[in-house]
């Protein structure tokens, strides 16, 4: 398998042209970027978001123009402090111009199964996947871009499904 980095992934943010989805699966990620962050939050250190800068001026450049950036955060209630982390520093996420959802794992449908191995995905314009691997322990190794027909659609047939069920961001009360 084929494994892009993050920053070609984040290509595909200046070429997509209606809709970029984000489903997440994970209650805890190590992303390099955020370890020091994270670390100084769980000591209380108020985060200024600094370090997240380059992504949001990515998702004020794509929605800018009128696209749309969607996400779905599953979550295992109680809340894991990195979710909590993520909740908290979801406000600037949405100045950017995401649109972020909360869905409690306890309230998937039953029999629910994720496609593509359960990773995490972005789904662009409903013909495009990249799919997150992780290792062991989080850390991002990179993402597989998938076109295949059958497996995109299984995407967005999911995607629809979740959004349906997610809580908006403003009316989620972590857990």
């Amino acid at each position: 398998m084929d494994l892009i980095s993050s920053e070609q992934r984040n290509n595909l943010f200046e070429t997509f042209e209606s809709d970029a989805f984000h489903l997440e699966l994970r209650d805890s990620y190590h992303v390099s970027g955020e370890n020091g962050p994270f670390t100084a939050w769980l000591n209380g250190t108020p985060d200024d978001q600094a370090w997240l800068q380059p992504w949001l001026d990515l998702m004020r450049s794509a929605t800018d123009g009128g696209r749309r950036v969607r996400r779905v955060r599953v979550v295992t209630e109680p809340i894991s402090d990195y979710i909590r982390f993520e909740h908290e520093g979801t406000r600037e996420n949405q100045e950017a111009g995401e649109d972020i959802r909360w869905l409690p794992r306890h309230q998937l449908p039953a029999g629910f199964a994720a496609p593509v191995g359960g990773n995490d995905w972005w789904l662009f314009d409903d013909r495009i996947l990249a799919v997150g691997h992780f290792d062991e322990h989080g850390r991002v190794l990179g993402s597989e871009i998938i076109t295949d027909p059958a497996t995109v659609a299984e995407c967005v047939r999911v995607r629809d499904e979740v959004w349906a069920l997610a809580i908006p961001h403003n009316a989620y009360t972590p857990r």
